[in-house]
């Protein structure tokens, strides 16, 4: 059990110092730790815990006490797993429940970047939920900036099946943030609505100023997302246009050799009597005739731009 009393900034405690009512309170247990000794933060709740069965952010207003659970896609690896853990609070204080160390390392960033002149639950709360989301508009902006990169490659000579690949890539992540948005717009919203009365009237702004920083990342997130299907429809179109100068250039060449082979299969029937089969110059003029219709032709498709 990791303990800390939220002064002006967060101060690591003896978990003794809660109960003697030193102030408001972070606690970071591991599931046995809660199961163990839950009437010791006395909120009055027992959580059927199974972090593994965690599938989304949420919160739950219970009559004494807010239950949630927090559900975070690692920014290093979206495709990978993401961290799960749970919460119990009431006006005393917060308890994340967590079998990894996901809760503890933000909860240690805010105690190493944060100190507060009016240090209270719901500012650790901001503070809190604002690491979570730290760096998501730098990485928001990296996916845009390759997706640049990108349409420039399917616009020119080097687009190929692998790019399209990378965007459906970039496109499943930024779907996988959205969704986490909107979870967290929904905690958000659940803590600014304040129904149990655990938070002070004029601390709820932290709560109102999250969740407008979490809806600009996943209209921004929403933004990226629209880019990369503008990119299928790029690359979609692109090989529209190489499909359709093959079939072009197949039919150019089609429409030359249609009267040489017209030619080819006319004198090529052995009739006796054939006028030109006798004369010395009747197999040049056939060859002279062929290399004109050819030469005519590409000359014409020239001018219509066929070619």
């Amino acid at each position: 059990m990791i303990t800390y009393l939220i002064k002006d900034t967060l101060v690591r405690c003896d978990p003794s110092e809660i109960r003697s009512g030193g102030g408001q309170f972070v606690a970071v247990v591991t599931p046995g730790e809660w199961q163990e000794s839950n009437a010791f933060f006395d909120m009055g709740i027992d959580m059927d815990l199974d972090l593994n069965a965690i599938g989304s952010t949420r919160a739950d207003v219970n009559y004494d006490s807010l239950t949630g659970t927090f559900l975070i896609p690692d920014r290093r690896d979206l495709w990978g797993e993401p961290f799960r853990f749970a919460f119990a609070l009431d006006e005393k204080g917060i308890v994340f429940i967590d079998a990894g160390n996901a809760s503890e390392a933000i909860t240690e960033r805010v105690r190493s970047t944060k100190k507060w002149k009016m240090p209270s639950l719901e500012r650790f709360l901001y503070d809190f939920l604002e690491q979570v989301i730290h760096d998501d508009h730098g990485l928001i902006s990296k996916y845009e900036i390759e997706l640049d990169g990108i349409e420039e490659k399917l616009t020119g000579k080097d687009g190929d099946a692998k790019l399209l690949e990378r965007v459906n890539d970039i496109r499943g992540n930024l779907r996988d943030l959205r969704m986490h948005y909107e979870q967290l717009l929904d905690l958000g919203q659940e803590l600014e609505e304040n129904e149990n009365g655990f938070f002070k009237h004029d601390n709820l702004r932290y709560f109102h100023m999250f969740t407008q920083r979490v809806a600009s990342l996943r209209d921004m997130a929403s933004f990226v997302r629209d880019y990369t299907v503008q990119l299928r429809e790029i690359y979609e179109s692109q090989l529209n246009i190489k499909q359709n100068h093959i079939m072009t250039i197949l039919t150019v060449v089609t429409a030359i050799f249609m009267p040489l082979t017209l030619i080819a299969g006319w004198y090529g029937m052995n009739f006796k009597y054939m006028p030109e089969l006798d004369l010395p110059w009747g197999y040049p003029a056939v060859i002279g005739v062929s290399v004109a219709i050819a030469v005519g032709c590409i000359v014409i498709f020239k001018k219509k731009k066929w070619l």
